[in-house]
């Protein structure tokens, strides 16, 4: 380690963190404007009819794209660890995906039709996928291994990520409301443009960290990748042209593929020379954990599935005698993340050691979670423009209090279980949760009836609440197995 990155990871000038936390915070906040942005009016563009600016396919075909993107984005972090680990290291993996990401968002904006949102969608999942997992590695090397800042670090990091989330759906949402979606998708591209160049100025801060790949790829393996890529662009077009994917399928592909990737990963890591012991048994407590988490979001992130028809044809969206966008309603879980990021890093902070271990905390989320899908069944039953807002956000409180206990720990986690050799590629294994979680909200959006919402919220809340208690119960065996590890 060079001196200059020994003295980045002492630095305290950033609320005490480090100073280059800053600039992953700010192409972190930018990115999240322009994805959540992007994805808050992007299932009304694909349902709503032709007369209203939209695609007009079908709401079944619309929550599966959504969820099967959603799931892309989270899956692609393993091509972007990869790169980080094998080629480029995570900080040039980083500036290049967030370029990919613009360029994405500006094929929305510009490309008509659905040759738009397939062009734009494999951009932006694609550059998201190597941005998310290598700033997340980039956080993680900012801290010793034994630094107690590390927690509270990934909490302010997170904080960032919810006021992009936050002030994207407000501005694509009132947009595309005056202007149409282009316009809105525009807003998107216009703000992470703007992330693109606060980190391009800021990158000097990192000095060093994660300019080398840890595990860089013999020059002679070369051409076997790029055919292995270029195979896969061929299988990928050929299922297409051919039908065999669909839109009305395509969650589940993305299901399937992601469970393929999780058992690839687990099985490199228990099989490779290069992981020790120890790391090996850590890598076994992390599997109850995986699953808690794709549990997790699957219920979360029917944020962008089931909640956006919630938000459109049952909510009460009248404000003084004005109808606000139903894009604004994602925008309400990131307030409450802004108000309780800072307090949950504070009690994390103040705690210490005394604080709950990992699977604890995981244990609480997914219970959390279920319980607020069964808030849902109160607020729903009572037919078109009836569901109340305060309602509504209730029941996001609950997801708020969930991803708190659940997400910035799973992140910080990732880091600190991974094995030596697998760094960047232990991140992507975290995301793959998420993954598998996202592309499952789409498939599961699939079941819900908006006439008869009740077995639907009864059913999923209560098996994650079930999930949250079994992994209550493990807890004392996943710490042992954790060898020390927090």
């Amino acid at each position: 380690m060079s001196d200059t990155e020994t003295d980045a990871r002492k630095d305290r000038r950033f609320f005490g963190q480090p100073f280059a936390l800053a600039n992953l915070f700010g192409v972190e906040m930018w990115e999240r404007f322009s994805f959540y942005g992007m994805q808050g009016i992007l299932i009304y563009y694909l349902y709503y009819s032709v007369n209203d600016g939209g695609l007009g396919i079908s709401q079944g075909a619309a929550t599966s794209i959504v969820g099967a993107y959603g799931g892309t984005v989270y899956l692609s972090t393993i091509l972007g660890a990869w790169i980080a680990d094998r080629l480029l290291g995570s900080e040039r993996t980083l500036f290049y995906s967030a370029s990919l990401i613009m360029t994405g968002h500006i094929a929305l904006a510009i490309l008509p039709g659905m040759w738009g949102v397939g062009t734009g969608l494999v951009m932006v999942a694609f550059g998201s996928g190597g941005l998310k997992a290598n700033a997340t590695s980039l956080v993680g090397d900012l801290y010793a291994e034994k630094d107690e800042r590390r927690d509270a670090g990934f909490s302010l990091f997170y904080m960032g990520i919810n006021i992009g989330g936050f002030a994207g759906p407000l501005l694509t949402g009132a947009v595309q409301k005056a202007w149409g979606f282009h316009a809105g998708f525009a807003v998107a591209a216009v703000g992470m443009a703007l992330g693109l160049f606060q980190y391009t100025v800021g990158r000097k801060h990192l000095h060093g960290i994660g300019t080398h790949p840890g595990n860089p790829l013999p020059r002679e393996k070369g051409p076997l990748y790029i055919g292995i890529a270029a195979g896969a662009v061929v299988v990928i077009a050929v299922v297409t042209v051919t039908g065999l994917v669909t839109a009305d399928n395509l969650s589940n592909v993305v299901v399937g593929l992601t469970i393929v990737a999780a058992v690839t990963y687990f099985a490199l890591m228990f099989t490779s020379t290069k992981v020790t012991k120890v790391e090996r048994s850590r890598v076994v407590a992390f599997i109850p954990m995986f699953i808690a988490s794709a549990v997790f979001w699957s219920l979360f992130q029917q944020q962008f599935t089931t909640v956006p028809v919630i938000a459109d044809k049952l909510l009460n969206r009248n404000l003084f005698g004005w109808d606000f966008p139903p894009s604004w309603v994602q925008s309400i879980n990131p307030v409450f993340i802004i108000v309780f990021a800072g307090l949950f890093a504070a009690m994390w902070t103040k705690l210490g050691p005394r604080q709950p271990s990992s699977p604890l905390k995981f244990a609480v989320g997914t219970g959390l979670m279920g319980l607020a899908f069964l808030a849902f069944i109160p607020i729903t039953g009572g037919g078109p423009n009836s569901a109340p807002i305060l309602g509504l956000a209730g029941v996001l409180l609950l997801f708020t209090w969930a991803e708190l206990f659940l997400s910035p720990v799973g992140l910080s986690l990732a880091t600190k279980l991974a094995p030596e050799h697998f760094h960047t590629q232990m991140v992507a294994l975290f995301f793959l949760s998420v993954a598998l979680g996202s592309s499952l909200s789409g498939t599961l959006a699939g079941y819900f009836d908006i006439d008869d919402s009740r077995p639907f919220f009864l059913i999923i809340g209560g098996a994650s609440i079930a999930i949250g208690v079994i992994l209550a119960v493990m807890s004392p065996w996943i710490k042992k197995l954790m060898h020390g590890v927090q």
